[in-house]
């Protein structure tokens, strides 16, 4: 029994390694996180610059991840140069610092089998082809609302996407990520079931950019 148990328990845990092959993957996830609630929650422990006052940051990339059907690569082997300082501090616009730029070449970028100028510009153009909804950034002050709300903001103001290409994440009872998924061409295409896990809250908190 504890056998039979051991193994149901592996079956339904996401698939993930790292140090695969870099270039092996299905699909990406295109992460938008915001801002004010990642500050909320760390960045201003770590006085992080992405936190200033007058940024005016909402929805920030958070990463362009390459998936697999189930699960994901990380931290992938490839042979091609690291990024430099230019170009992560180059993606502090829409990343929030360079640093954030830089963990996400190391832990996801390798894996797209691209060079680090080649996948920051393909992150670059799949943010700036998703409309973030203004109602959210407009709000000016602290709201509580269904996450699914948030959802319903980005598939009007996306009506190319569907339900099943767009997934609402919460974190510590707040609105934490709107993530987006895409083919390796950056069509919107349907989620794999372990990135299909809406946040369900009725509550969550959105606070207003900064």
């Amino acid at each position: 029994m504890k056998r039979l148990l051991a193994a149901l328990t592996l079956a339904a845990a996401p698939v993930f390694a790292d140090g695969e092959p870099a270039g092996d993957f299905d699909y990406y996830v295109l992460a938008l996180s915001w801002s004010p609630t990642w500050c909320a929650l760390d960045g201003d422990d770590r006085q992080s610059p992405q936190c200033d006052d007058g940024r005016g940051l909402g929805f920030v990339l958070h990463g362009l991840w390459p998936q697999y059907e189930r699960g994901w690569p990380a931290y992938c082997r490839t042979s091609v140069r690291e990024a430099t300082r230019g170009q992560t501090a180059a993606m502090s616009d829409i990343m929030g610092t360079a640093g954030s730029a830089w963990h996400q070449w190391k832990k996801h970028g390798r894996c797209s089998g691209l060079s680090a100028s080649d996948y920051f510009d393909l992150a670059r153009v799949a943010y700036d082809r998703v409309n973030r909804p203004s109602v959210l950034r407009d709000l000016g002050r602290a709201v509580t609302l269904p996450a699914a709300v948030v959802e319903e903001a980005f598939l009007e103001a996306n009506p190319d996407l569907s339900r099943d290409q767009v997934t609402v994440t919460c974190r510590a009872g707040r609105v934490q990520e709107v993530r987006i998924c895409l083919t390796r061409g950056l069509e919107p295409r349907r989620c794999g079931a372990d990135v299909i896990r809406d946040c369900t809250m009725t509550d969550a908190l959105l606070a207003p950019i900064r």
